[in-house]
């Protein structure tokens, strides 16, 4: 569920900035918990296309505000 808020908003942002999903560059994952990589990776496919962006996932031990995953992307703007 927060996978799927988070790639919401970030699509969103995205526009907003004049890009999109299909202009990802690179997305770090951070879990707070690496056995719930395969239900985030679900969410993940549902929101990017072929060839997907580069990705590193890591687990930590403690995202703020008691979340279970972040994810951050860098991005280039259409031209």
């Amino acid at each position: 569920e927060q996978a799927e808020k988070i790639l919401t908003i970030m699509e969103a942002v995205l526009e907003a900035a004049g890009s999109s999903m299909d202009n990802v560059l690179k997305t770090t994952v951070f879990l707070n918990d690496v056995n719930d990589f395969a239900k985030v990776n679900a969410v993940y496919a549902k929101h990017f296309r072929e060839p997907y962006p580069a990705r590193i996932c890591v687990q930590i031990a403690k995202i703020p505000l008691g979340a279970l995953v972040e994810i951050d992307a860098i991005a280039h703007k259409n031209s």
